[in-house]
């Protein structure tokens, strides 16, 4: 399948993303174990990325290196030119959990991100009432998180991963605890709320559909050890309709390649993937 070209982002000298041969191995007692091989991809300024595959597969472990929270690994991560060498404000991540503080306002939560921002008070509360607003929940800057549901805590969750603007936002499952319909109604939520930002995304998920409807395109990962199976362009139509023939079909593609999918596979009706699994 092939992505209009109005619907991507323009390219650029510099990835966004730009990661090399990544090897990462465990070593856990006396045993190691591989759990990514040979990974590169690139991702561009403004692109949101998901990647699915099945558990156990690397995704979340991905996540972690982009972020920097691990150095134990061969091969190259950089994120807008520059080798992660470890943590940094360019980078936010909004996990399946919400983790607010739960003796802290949803205000006085998104302002923990901000704790050495160098701004000032009164930019501060800006900040923090701009992402609040951003996110529905301007309402709801002085409830605790034990007063809000699920879906409003993981809303506060992410105003909290923008609050400081970072150019790359990761998403590990952030939507997986939720029930089916939140879920969905978070979706377009996420969708809107990044294009706003102009952030670059790449989100981790189990489900499928999500990740057609979310990705501009999809990373699917084959496991032990996880290694990149395919990477599909995702039509503008199958973005906007989860009715639309284009979504079914790439849904039906990725579900085939993850090899739980009835009948005709994705692999099969990519002769190329087919060869290279």
């Amino acid at each position: 399948m092939t992505q209009a070209a109005s619907s991507l982002p323009a390219a650029s000298a510099v990835h966004a993303l730009d990661i090399r041969n990544l090897d990462k191995t465990f070593h856990v007692r006396d045993k190691d174990v591989h759990v990514l091989s040979a990974i590169n991809l690139t991702v561009d300024a403004g692109e949101f990325i998901t990647i699915v595959g099945a558990s156990g597969c690397g995704k979340s472990t991905l996540l972690r290196l982009i972020l920097g929270l691990d150095r134990d690994y061969e091969g190259d991560v950089r994120v807008n030119g520059k080798t992660v060498t470890g943590p940094g404000s360019d980078r936010a991540i909004v996990f399946q959990e919400h983790r607010l503080l739960p003796w802290l306002t949803a205000e006085a939560n998104v302002g923990t991100a901000l704790l050495y921002s160098g701004l000032s008070r009164a930019q501060k509360q800006d900040a923090i009432r701009e992402h609040l607003e951003l996110v529905g929940l301007s309402s709801f800057a002085g409830a605790y998180p034990a007063q809000l549901s699920g879906g409003m805590a993981q809303r506060v969750s992410i105003a909290r991963a923008l609050v400081n603007r970072p150019r790359f936002l990761l998403l590990d499952e952030p939507l997986g605890a939720l029930d089916a319909l939140t879920r969905l109604r978070l979706q377009d939520e996420l969708k809107r709320i990044v294009a706003h930002e102009g952030s670059t995304a790449v989100l981790v998920t189990h489900d499928v559909d999500e990740a057609v409807y979310l990705g501009h395109r999809i990373v699917v990962l084959h496991p032990r050890p996880g290694r990149i199976a395919a990477v599909l362009d995702v039509p503008v139509a199958a973005r906007e309709d989860r009715s639309s023939p284009e979504f079914v079909e790439l849904r039906d593609e990725v579900l085939g390649l993850l090899g739980v999918s009835a009948g005709k596979t994705g692999a099969q009706r990519r002769p190329e993937v087919a060869a290279a699994l």
